[in-house]
């Protein structure tokens, strides 16, 4: 089955590689009918769509790769050894469950995450998760070509990094390398998980996905622990879902509006321009957009027009013309677990492995003596005991 789909995606890339560049970035070759492919622009586009996919998710190499996937990180986790303890019995029964249509996931177990910022995080059960490592397998890469490149999250090869290095790359073609004014409009969807509509979400769905059986497991999957509304933060279901729900919104910004500078991390989104008029008309049309299509809105705190010069909060770091800072809350985040470890309460393994992926992010910030600061505290603490100066 997966070669199969990659020798298909071969072909597909074959295919339009020997095609004319129909979006006219090759109108400089004399020889390859530019005109014809401002042509094949004016037809109709018909979207593809995937049927017969539910057999590929329930086949028996589709559950064994989920499980595989699900328990990654996870294998000294209670639940992870108690599903192995009869691992052969559970994947068929779990196979045989979702052929026979009679799989119920169990309810979602909730808590709440302060890191400062509160989030309810709900955790389904290993076996769910499994579903869902097998459901994302077979859809999301239908999906993904579809995205625009600009669509930075939960996505292979993307990432914040990504979209923070995008982002410097757009203020340098806006400013004209920091010769003139660059305006973002900063914006945030208001409480984008919760409001996510179900029957909104499906329709987009059914735009690619035509097979019923898959669908059927998308509604038990959406509606497990939530109704007509809204998705659990946690699930990676969710994460696809929302890329897939916001997919919409990235059309309307790059197509409808023609916005050239457009970068979305999640539901937190940025728009370059030279011009404030620009922006705030673009935003106006967003929010008509959110509210009629998709039954949302912008956050009315959070979505603001912002010169450039005044640091734009965006993916964890606050960007300005020449230079990036780290936000108070990651430098709060890491300072509380050096603090930890001062008190004894984390190993120096711990410590160590927290530092070390936070200095791999705060390196892109202009933080150098900071990441020294807290390197030479982590020593201190190591060589001589408690640091009093903490």
């Amino acid at each position: 089955m997966i070669n199969g789909l990659q020798n298909r995606a071969a072909l597909d890339s074959n295919y339009n590689a020997n095609r004319l560049d129909v979006n006219g970035n090759n109108f400089d070759n004399n020889r390859n009918g530019f005109a014809f492919g401002i042509a094949l622009l004016l037809r109709p586009i018909v979207m593809k769509t995937f049927n017969n996919l539910y057999p590929k998710l329930y086949s028996l190499s589709n559950l064994i790769l989920a499980w595989k996937k699900a328990r990654k990180h996870k294998t000294k986790k209670d639940y992870v050894i108690e599903f192995e303890r009869n691992l052969k019995e559970n994947i068929l029964n779990l196979r045989k469950e979702l052929e026979q249509q009679t799989y119920q996931p169990e309810l979602l177990k909730t808590f709440i995450l302060r890191d400062p910022k509160t989030r309810k995080i709900s955790k389904s059960a290993f076996r769910d998760r499994i579903v869902h490592h097998a459901l994302f397998h077979i859809i999301e890469p239908i999906f993904d070509k579809i995205f625009i490149y600009d669509s930075c999250a939960n996505r292979v090869g993307k990432g914040n990094l990504f979209a923070l290095k995008r982002f410097d790359r757009f203020k340098r073609k806006v400013s004209k390398n920091n010769t003139r004014n660059c305006f973002v409009l900063k914006a945030d969807i208001r409480h984008y998980f919760q409001e996510v509509n179900h029957k909104v979400l499906l329709s987009i769905l059914r735009k690619k996905i035509i097979d019923e059986k898959v669908i059927w497991l998308i509604k038990k999957i959406i509606t497990n622990h939530y109704d007509k509304k809204g998705m659990p933060l946690g699930n990676l279901t969710s994460q696809f879902f929302a890329n897939a729900y916001l997919n919409e919104l990235d059309y309307f910004i790059k197509h409808n509006l023609g916005a050239k500078y457009y970068i979305r991390y999640v539901d937190d989104f940025v728009l370059l321009h030279n011009s404030k008029e620009q922006l705030e008309t673009w935003k106006i049309e967003i929010d008509n957009f959110l509210e009629e299509e998709l039954k949302l809105g912008l956050h009315p705190d959070k979505s603001k027009v912002i010169p450039l010069s005044r640091g734009i909060d965006f993916v964890g770091f606050r960007n300005f013309y020449y230079y990036k800072f780290l936000r108070k809350r990651n430098i709060k985040k890491i300072l509380v677990k050096i603090e930890r470890y001062n008190n004894e309460e984390i190993s120096k393994e711990k410590i160590t492995e927290s530092f070390q992926g936070w200095n791999a992010y705060a390196k892109w910030a202009n933080a150098y003596k900071l990441r020294e600061r807290f390197f030479k505290c982590i020593n201190t603490i190591e060589k001589h005991g408690k640091d009093k100066l903490l």
